[in-house]
This record gives C-alpha cells, sequence and structure tokens, in this order.
C-alpha cells in the first residue's frame, strides 16, 4: 500500500493495525531522515572546507555558529505556525482551506525573514565582539554573518515550502531537493572558497582548476546562492505540482486572516520564545568557550558540526512525528496519535543510539576530514566522545518535542527545553570550564541532554491528546 494511501486511511478513520502505522512511521520517517542528514552535509562540507585553510578561518566561522542557528531557527518557527494549521486541516479532509492559508503563509513569512535578515545585518559588524572572538577573526566572522543574514528570505522560502510539503504528507520532494541544495553547495564552495591551484593527474600532466579563493566570504556565498535557487524551485513546486497545495486558481486575500494569524502566533510565540533564549543559551556558551582560546572555539564549532551526524536522525524523525501526530489529531484519531507519538519516540531512541555508538567509534576518523590541525582534532575527538553517552536521551527529547509540535501543544515543551538548558547546562559550563577546560563544557551538555529526555519522556508519558 502507498504512502499516501495509508494517510489516506489515516484520515478517513479506517482501521490502522500496528503493522500500518509502522509502515507510515517509516515510510515519513526515512525521507525526513534524508533531509536532515543533506543539511548535515552542507554544515560539514563548509566546516571541513574551511576547517582545511587554518585554525583562524574555522574559529571565524564556528563563532557565528550559535548565531546562525538563532536566526535559522526563527525561520523555521514562523513556517510550522501556519504548517501546522495545514497539517490539521489536511488531516480534517478540508483540502480547500488548507491551499488559502499556505497562500497567506508566503507573504507572511516573507516579510517576517526581510526583517530578521535586515536586523542580522544591523548587528553583523559588532556581533563577533559582543561574542568574544579576538581581532584575528572578528572581520571573517562579520562579513559570514552579513551574507548569511542577507540570504534568509531564500532559506525561508525554502523552509516555508519544505514544512508545508511535509505536513500535506509529501516526504520526499522535500528530502530530494535538500540532496541537490547539498550538491550544490558543494560545487560551489569548491570553486569559491579556494584559490586557482594546479592539480596533478599524471606525470608531466597538470590540470589547472579556477578558484575564487574568497575563503570565509566564498563559504557563505556558496551557500546563500544554493539556499536561494533550491528555495525557489521548492516554493514553485509547492504551488503548482502539489497535489494538497497546489495555488493554481486559488484567490483571495494574500494577508493572513485574522483567526489564521493568530493560531499561527499561538503556535508560534512559545516557539519562537523558546528558539530565541534557546539559542542566546548557545551564544552564551559561545561566550563561556571563547577565552579557553582559537583552538578550542574551533575544535568546539567542528565538534558541534560533526555532533550533529548523530542527532539529524532524531529531527528527521522528529519532522515525521508531527505530520502524523498533527493529521491523527486533525482526523480526530486521538488514540493512534498516541499510539505514533510512541512508536516514534522508540524509532528516535534506536537511530540515536546506533549513530552515537558510530560517532564514538570514528570520531577521530571525521575529525581528520574537518580539520588538518592535530591540537583541534584531538580536542574535537574528546568532545565527540563525551557526547555519544547523551545521543539516546536526547532523541528522547527531540522527537517527544515533535510530538507535542504536531498536537499544537508547544508552550510546556518549550518552557522545558529553556528551564533545562539555562537551569542546568548554563551554570554548570561555566562552572566546569574553569576547572577542566573545553572538556568541562561538554561535559555539562552530556549532563543536561540526559536530564532533558527523562524530563521529556515523563512530559509525553502524562500528556492526553
Amino acid at each position: 500500500m502507498s504512502t499516501q494511501s495509508l494517510l489516506t486511511n489515516l484520515r478517513e478513520g479506517a482501521d490502522m493495525g500496528w503493522r500500518s502505522q509502522a509502515s507510515l512511521t517509516m515510510r515519513l520517517g526515512a525521507p525526513a531522515v534524508l533531509a536532515q542528514l543533506s543539511s548535515f552535509a552542507m554544515q560539514f562540507i563548509d566546516a571541513s572546507m574551511v576547517g582545511h585553510l587554518g585554525a583562524l578561518p574555522s574559529a571565524a566561522v564556528g563563532l557565528m555558529g550559535s548565531s546562525t542557528w538563532l536566526l535559522t531557527g526563527l525561520l523555521t518557527v514562523a513556517a510550522m505556525g501556519f504548517s501546522v494549521q495545514v497539517a490539521h486541516l489536511i488531516g480534517g479532509g478540508r483540502h480547500s482551506e488548507a491551499r488559502p492559508l499556505f497562500r497567506q503563509s508566503i507573504s507572511a513569512v516573507l516579510l517576517f525573514s526581510v526583517i530578521v535578515a535586515l536586523f542580522g545585518a544591523s548587528i553583523s559588524g559588532h556581533l563577533p565582539v559582543w561574542l568574544g572572538g579576538g581581532d584575528e577573526i572578528a572581520h571573517d566572522s562579520s562579513v559570514y554573518f552579513l551574507v548569511y543574514s542577507l540570504f534568509l528570505p531564500a532559506l525561508q522560502m525554502h523552509v516555508l515550502a519544505g514544512c508545508m510539503l511535509r505536513c500535506g504528507g509529501d516526504m520526499k520532494t522535500p528530502s530530494l531537493v535538500s540532496v541537490v541544495m547539498c550538491l550544490m553547495d558543494v560545487i560551489l564552495n569548491f570553486f569559491l572558497i579556494f584559490p586557482g591551484r594546479e592539480l596533478s593527474i599524471s606525470p608531466g600532466v597538470d590540470l589547472y582548476i579556477p578558484g575564487a579563493g574568497l575563503g570565509v566570504l566564498g563559504a557563505a556565498l556558496g551557500t546563500g546562492v544554493a539556499e536561494l535557487l533550491s528555495g525557489a524551485f521548492l516554493l514553485w513546486y509547492a504551488a503548482r505540482r502539489s497535489d494538497m497545495l497546489s495555488l493554481k486558481g486559488i484567490g483571495g486575500r494574500l494577508i493572513p486572516d485574522a483567526a489564521v494569524l493568530r493560531k499561527a502566533l499561538r503556535i508560534s510565540l512559545p516557539m519562537g520564545g523558546e528558539k530565541i533564549m534557546f539559542c542566546s543559551a548557545y551564544i552564551m556558551l559561545t561566550a563561556i568557550v571563547a577565552p579557553l582560546g582559537v583552538d578550542a572555539i574551533a575544535a568546539n564549532a567542528l565538534a558541534v558540526t560533526a555532533e550533529s551526524l548523530c542527532y539529524m536522525p532524531g529531527f528527521g524523525i522528529g519532522e515525521a512525528a508531527t505530520t502524523l501526530v498533527g493529521q491523527a489529531i486533525g482526523a480526530g484519531r486521538r488514540d493512534v496519535a498516541r499510539r505514533l507519538a510512541w512508536m516514534n519516540v522508540g524509532l528516535g531512541v534506536t537511530a540515536m543510539t546506533i549513530s552515537g555508538a558510530a560517532m564514538y567509534l570514528f570520531a577521530p576518523f571525521i575529525m581528520s576530514l574537518m580539520t588538518n590541525v592535530d591540537s583541534i582534532a584531538s580536542l574535537g575527538v574528546m568532545c565527540l566522545r563525551m557526547e555519544a553517552f547523551a545521543e539516546p536521551m536526547y532523541a528522547a527529547s527531540i522527537v517527544a518535542y515533535g510530538v507535542f509540535v504536531g498536537a499544537g501543544k508547544t508552550l510546556v515543551p518549550s518552557l522545558m527545553n529553556l528551564g533545562s538548558i539555562w537551569i542546568v547546562r548554563i551554570p554548570l559550563a561555566a562552572w566546569l570550564a574553569t576547572q577542566m577546560g573545553l572538556r568541562g563544557v561538554w561535559l555539562a551538555m552530556v549532563l543536561e541532554l540526559c536530564f532533558r529526555g527523562v524530563v521529556f519522556l515523563w512530559r509525553l508519558a502524562r500528556t492526553s491528546f
């Protein structure tokens, strides 16, 4: 039975046994994981290419990591405020209402992304200094963040179209587009980051490889252009080719209805407040790491990027959980929503336990791909092997959060995330950094992620859908 047939059974109240639910979970989860892995690949490639330029360029990009996550997170939150509503409408068979809502969401989130882009550009010159970066990396950090900010509207369209397609049950298209975006990023970075060079292909035969030699600026431009092209295509596909979302012949207003906007804000504001506070915590952690030196800054940034290889499956399964739970609730099948919730949590924990074990084993190889500076690589290996032990409980929190988003219950889980990182991780990291250096910062992270997973499992067990 096809994925769409299974989703139709879910929406129409047909009997769905354990096998059907498991099949639907796997079919939606696998493309979502692929999309997340391609996102990881882009981060990994950027970090790896810049890392081979030396410690300073790597530290310059790494210093901006938590700030770029903050702005990206805000764009995702804005899109989710509308896409969760679309999931509920499609789950309830109200397709005629889903399409106008999608149309209205485009103008709303585009305006929001322009505001965020202007804000990012306006602070780009000061942000490296605020984060404690030294003069030797401040200029490159500022340039990277400026270019990144200017491409945010393109990224917003990619995020919105992808969220809408996934909430409509189409996981495959945004996943494939993400893979293509990753390939474009590799090609563009290859020519933009490095200068022109000779490549020996046989004795006495050299091939000249052109290159712009833009370094950190080239990494930002390569990623931005890839986001622009993929975002334009994905938005066109959702608006013209999607069976669930096509805007052909759909007229009406571009500005969201008051009721739609209120519901979007009710979903998004807790998540947005959480993202701001959550990423602010990561910015605080960056400031805690910065005094430990250039090697520590670079190793921390590269290890965070490499570690995302482990939790990308969790985020992919969490996205699938959002779609499944959202459509089940929209169809009035709350018992099925609960079973799907726990099934996805179990799948996420299993996947990230396996990926955590792989990260522990291959940490030296992973870091060797990202930097040729031995002191940075050894610090990175230490961080990755510590973090591997937290992956199962981190998975529980990630997927359970996706379940709560699909159910439209975002306030309490957002507060749980905030309380965990601000009350547990930040104070512990600040203290342990003075005692153990970078090792102490990552030990605080491991302890906090385990605590967070326990809290989310407890909350999920007590939640009624």
